[in-house]
């Protein structure tokens, strides 16, 4: 794959990077669809494809935290859940191998008994991207 020779005129197709933070599915999909008139080789797009990542994301090798250590962040008092949401994604970035399964539930178990929290309580969300997409409506509401 690396042997294939990058032509002339190959650029960097224009996506936002992936920090990640959101659905790798949806970072990949703009890819393949931002890639789709260049014809490139499955080497070529593979050595374009790793250009897209933000910092945080190419240095996932790097094991820092355990899943414990999502476990461990808590909501405050007062503070809103954009805030206690940024905290946690940016813990999480730091633990790999983690299921998206731990990841809800450890966000989930930190959160404090506000509306959010009730909502799932009520209906419980095992995936994380699910309980991210539930939660900007929440924070939505904070912000009305």
């Amino acid at each position: 794959m690396m042997a294939d020779e990058l032509p002339t005129n190959c650029r960097t197709p224009i996506i936002a990077e992936y920090d990640g933070t959101t659905n790798p599915l949806e970072h990949l999909s703009c890819f393949e669809n931002a890639v789709l008139l260049h014809k490139y080789t499955d080497g070529i797009k593979y050595r374009v494809f790793i250009t897209t990542f933000a910092r945080a994301a190419q240095q996932c090798r790097k094991l820092r935290k355990t899943e414990l250590s999502l476990f461990a962040i808590r909501q405050k008092d007062n503070e809103l859940l954009k805030e206690y949401l940024q905290m946690f994604n940016t813990t999480e970035l730091e633990v790999s191998f983690v299921t998206q399964e731990v990841k809800a539930s450890a966000l989930s178990q930190g959160l404090l008994d506000g509306d959010f929290f009730k909502s799932l309580a009520k209906k419980p969300v095992s995936k994380f991207y699910t309980l991210l997409a539930l939660a900007a409506k929440y924070i939505n509401m904070e912000n009305a």
